[in-house]
């Protein structure tokens, strides 16, 4: 398998387009085409362009594929892939070289064709663009520009090679490639409904009529200036020079950063000395633009070019890598209004920097255009992501006035670092893959769910609540979570943190949709919901928490005789009598009991019985103990007392009038349940301040993202790198901490300094994490292990007791309340197993098989603020994937029909990959689709260098393939109908051969 892309030739390229569009309406994998349906147009350069969006030079602009993909989705500005000297193989290229899962980084700076081939690319693009604007009716066959991009000094800008790059762009007429380009449309004119030899003759031939000056960082002024004059003297070209976020100074884009929550990116003042200063820029801008209407052209300038960064953590090879997206949007925009406002308006701005569907309209309102667009097409949805942007662009009313609105831009860089959409998340991106590899045939499949400790059928359930189907939703739920309220309110979410939506805006909130179901289909649930007849086994459980309750549920469904034995007065555990009523209502906790209660669960309340002697002597047959943590943790603070986390949010539930807490409350700690403390006791009467003490930042606190809003919204004030010493004349003195190097968990860790502060403090509470109270283990001879948990086997959580369990957090310390439920449901099946020979009997819905709707919403960008039916917004991961078609900007991986299958397969072709990377990050699973997904190779030496599974056909006539499977490598006549060959898989490679042969 080779880096490197081989270009496809035009012939190739249009049969590939005319078969793809006519089998399947679709072209190089984009699903709908922008069509422009009205005269509005913006004129620069003496050219016409109808939406002025599209891609930066980059990944989207290196072959020709990309810009006809690019053209269809909506963009009508192109901004070439830059040429240097240095090209092909000569140019060293770190693989992968693209990290986009969240801002965007990258290690390759000009195209990694030969100039020559790169020429040749962009010239049967524009061809293809006037033919497809033509033919398909999308606007008109003059209404997109090229714009070319070189670099990277004057030497090589004015070299013979580049000489002949520019003037190739500026007039192709006279090219191969331009004749090889018009005899092919020419000679197959029966293949379209719309072209004709007239047209085909009047195709201008004049490609580019401006370009962009890129330099490297350190390229000083004169060399700039030098450049940028040959370009418009010389070249007479319109010219556009890219400036550097460099510009802003050290001190600006590091505050700034910091201050948006990108504090861990790593730069230096380096290259902000080293770069052009911004006084010399101006002077140098003021003499460009009067050089360039000398020569009655135009001049401006590119916002923004690279921003460099060090490489951390092996995000990339090498030791510096280059910044964009979200990060880069607050620095270019800022450097937008300092040279507009330099100009006072009259400076020609094209933008890049963050450009995404949440700010290109506000962009363009301020008088910026052309906006180019790079790292929001390298996530999931890719080029469909263009339409949603030309559709929201062709609302605005355009002006043929080229000034700037400084008022506009000035609100705008004000709004950028404070804007959602850009600002970092306190808490470091989850991993979203799951720990599997990715199948060689459907490997579809929802990630939500697979994160989900009790794998609740996600994309099911919010389908059918869109549909307003709430009692088939709330079944659905409840075949695997006895608990709708309690989860639809607290549950912690962890198949949110998989969700793939996040990669487009935000999670699907997935635990709203199920209290959502469960609040408008629990009462006729209930009507439903019958005593089951019970069997002679009697099962006892220990413990009333939501674990306990869980697996009294499971069994009493299943039709055995299952008693709940609780301490206290009433059900719930901790969710019940610790949780503040704020969080979760005592009627919303009690309505997943009674549901679990009416299958006929026998409840012991006020119970004292924990030995397991006794319990067998009164008849159960199986025990199982979830009794929960309810053990303080120990903080040891020298000088006062310190009220444990869970007695004090118990004694406020309860109203106690013992508890006495004061104007000024402290928290330490940094969990969920911290979170809770300093919440409740900000609604308590008479508290004034809460505090909440850490030794790290939040960045690194347990506590869910959504958790710290919360307490922040509620105005509880964080204290940061923080260490508790000792209590002292009502103040808590700490001492103050800075961050390390991480440890094995990837925190920072704190490390302590001289100083200290004292925080004012009434009350203490300490939330350091609970404890499992072993007494009752061992006054029952359960082995519990050197850390405090509960010796089980894994796959049973059978004890060394027989027939004796354990569950919930006895086995790892405080769990979450869908960790109990996993708990609960692997008992149950342990015990229906046993009594029934069967497992669970769970009706599970069937997974939607209509791949039409998810694709339907493919590139769509919308946050639950402005759609609140996350149906809507839900991808239906379970029925289609496609993410690594999606961000593959070569579209090397394709979605394709196979018979006997519903759903697209995917196979990765090699031919088109430069080992960019990018769908790897994106995969849900822990795997690369470029290097393991099914793979078509052009050639046997492709197949020879490679070690993907894939196949190559050698000979088409007698259908003769060499195929590669589990690293085996073998000659098969496909017609023999070779048994060694899976049929999934021959299926595939068929239908590569019968119906998508132009892939070849």
């Amino acid at each position: 398998m080779s880096d490197r892309m081989t270009p496809i030739s035009f012939e190739d390229l249009m049969q590939w387009i005319i078969t793809e569009n006519k089998k399947y309406g679709t072209i190089f994998g984009v699903n709908k085409f922008f069509k422009k349906q009205d005269s509005k147009v913006l004129e620069i350069f003496n050219e016409s362009i109808e939406t002025p969006f599209g891609p930066a030079a980059g990944p989207h602009t290196q072959l020709a594929q990309n810009i006809i993909a690019a053209y269809l989705s909506g963009c009508r500005f192109f901004e070439l892939k830059t040429v240097q000297t240095l090209d092909g193989e000569d140019l060293p290229v770190s693989k992968p070289c693209i990290s986009a899962k969240d801002e965007g980084y990258n290690v390759e700076w000009s195209t990694e064709l030969r100039v020559p081939e790169a020429y040749e690319e962009y010239v049967k693009a524009w061809f293809a663009l006037k033919i497809l604007s033509k033919e398909l009716e999308l606007g008109s066959s003059d209404g997109f520009i090229f714009n070319m991009s070189v670099g990277y000094d004057f030497e090589g800008i004015s070299s013979p090679k580049i000489d002949k790059f520019i003037m190739g762009l500026k007039d192709a007429s006279k090219t191969k490639i331009w004749e090889e380009c018009r005899t092919y449309i020419l000679n197959n004119i029966e293949k379209f409904e719309n072209i004709d030899k007239v047209y085909v003759d009047s195709i201008s031939p004049k490609v580019c009529s401006s370009i962009t000056l890129s330099t490297l960082h350190g390229c000083p002024p004169q060399e700039i200036q030098r450049i940028a004059s040959y370009l418009i003297n010389e070249k007479k070209l319109n010219t556009y020079v890219k400036c550097n976020p460099t510009l802003l100074g050290y001190e600006f884009a590091r505050k700034t950063l910091d201050n948006m929550g990108y504090d861990y990116i790593s730069f230096d003042e380096h290259h902000f000395n080293d770069d052009l200063q911004f006084s010399d820029a101006i002077v140098m801008f003021k003499y460009l633009q009067d050089l360039a209407k000398k020569q009655e052209l135009s001049f401006g300038v590119k916002l923004t070019n690279t921003f460099p960064v060090e490489i951390k953590n092996n995000e990339l090879p090498g030791e510096e890598m280059y910044m964009s997206g979200k990060a880069l949007y607050p620095l270019s925009i800022e450097l937008a209004h300092r040279l507009s406002s330099e100009f006072e308006g009259n400076l020609k701005i094209s933008y890049s920097g963050g450009a995404d569907v949440f700010n290109i309209n506000e962009i363009f309102e301020t008088g910026i255009w052309p906006i180019t667009i790079a790292t929001t097409l390298l996530k999931v949805g890719g080029y469909e992501r263009n339409f949603q942007i030309a559709e929201n662009l062709n609302q605005l009313e355009y002006s043929d006035k080229y000034v700037m609105d400084n008022e506009k831009l000035k609100k705008l860089k004000e709004k950028s670092v404070v804007d959602i959409h850009h600002i970092k998340a306190i808490k470091p991106m989850p991993n979203r893959k799951v720990t599997d590899k990715v199948p060689l045939t459907d490997c579809f499949m929802a990630s939500c769910q697979k994160g989900c400790p009790i794998s609740q059928d996600i994309p099911e359930y919010i389908r059918l609540v869109g549909e307003d189907k709430h009692l088939e939703a709330l079944k659905v739920i409840v075949e695997k979570n006895p608990l709708p309220f309690i989860t639809g309110t607290i549950c912690s979410h962890a198949c949110m943190s998989k969700c793939s939506r996040t990669f487009y805006d935000e999670s699907v909130n997935i635990r709203n949709v199920k209290l959502q179901a469960a609040e408008k289909a629990y009462e006729d649930l209930m009507k439903e919901i019958s005593q089951t007849s019970k069997s002679d086994v009697k099962i006892a459980v220990v413990g009333g928490g939501t674990t306990g309750l869980s697996a009294a549920y499971f069994l009493a469904k299943e039709g055995l005789d299952v008693t709940i034995f609780e301490k206290r007065d009433s059900l719930g555990g901790i969710v019940k009598h610790v949780i503040p009523e704020f969080r979760m209502s005592s009627d919303a906790i009690q309505n997943d009991i009674d549901l679990i209660c009416k299958l006929g669960v026998k409840i012991e309340l006020n119970s004292q019985k924990t030995s397991v002697q006794q319990l067998k002597e009164e008849g159960y047959k199986y025990i199982l103990f979830a009794t929960g943590a309810w053990e303080p943790g120990m903080l040891d603070i020298e000088g006062g007392n310190v009220i444990n986390v869970i007695h004090f949010l118990e004694k406020l539930r309860n109203k106690d009038e013992e508890l006495k807490i004061g104007k000024n409350v402290v928290v330490i700690g940094g969990g969920n349940t911290a979170m809770d403390a300093a919440r409740a006791a900000k609604r308590a009467d008479g508290v004034e301040n809460v505090y909440i003490v850490y030794r790290r930042t939040k960045r690194y606190m347990p506590a869910d993202e959504e958790e710290l809003h919360l307490a922040l919204e509620d105005g509880v004030e964080f204290k940061e790198l923080l260490a508790p010493v000792k209590i002292s004349n009502g103040a808590l003195i700490c001492k103050v901490m800075k961050l390390g190097e991480p440890d094995e968990s990837g925190r920072r860790k704190p490390i302590a300094t001289d100083e200290t502060v004292e925080i004012l403090a009434d009350t203490i509470i300490a939330a350091v994490g609970e404890k499992i109270n072993t007494t009752m283990f061992e006054e029952n001879n359960i082995k519990v292990n050197d850390r405090g948990f509960v010796q089980v086997e894994p796959t049973t959580l059978e004890t060394n007791i027989e027939k004796v369990y354990v569950a919930g957090d006895a086995l790892r310390g405080p769990s979450t309340v869908v960790e109990g439920i996993a708990d609960a449901t692997k008992f149950a099946r342990t015990i229906v197993k046993k009594e029934k020979n069967c497992d669970l009997q769970m009706n599970l819905p069937k997974v939607s098989t209509n791949i039409e709707i998810p694709i339907a919403k493919k590139g769509i960008l919308k946050m639950a603020i402005y759609d609140k039916n996350e149906s809507s917004r839900c991808l239906e991961c379970s029925t289609i994937c496609e993410f690594c078609v999606d961000v593959c900007p070569n579209r090397a991986n394709v979605a394709i029909k196979v018979k006997g299958n519903k759903a697209h397969q995917i196979v990765h072709i090699d031919k088109m990959c430069n080992e960019c990377g990018n769908c790897e990050a994106f995969c849900p699973y822990n795997s690369a689709p470029y290097k393991e997904k099914f793979t078509l190779f052009s050639t046997e030496k492709d197949f020879k260098d490679s070690e993907n599974p894939g196949f190559v056909l050698i000979n088409e006539e007698e259908k003769i393939i060499k195929i590669r499977l589990k690293n085996q490598a073998q000659e098969v006549k496909l017609e023999n109908n070779d048994t060694s060959i899976p049929k999934e898989i021959e299926n595939m490679i068929w239908a590569l051969i019968q119906d998508y042969s132009y892939m070849f």
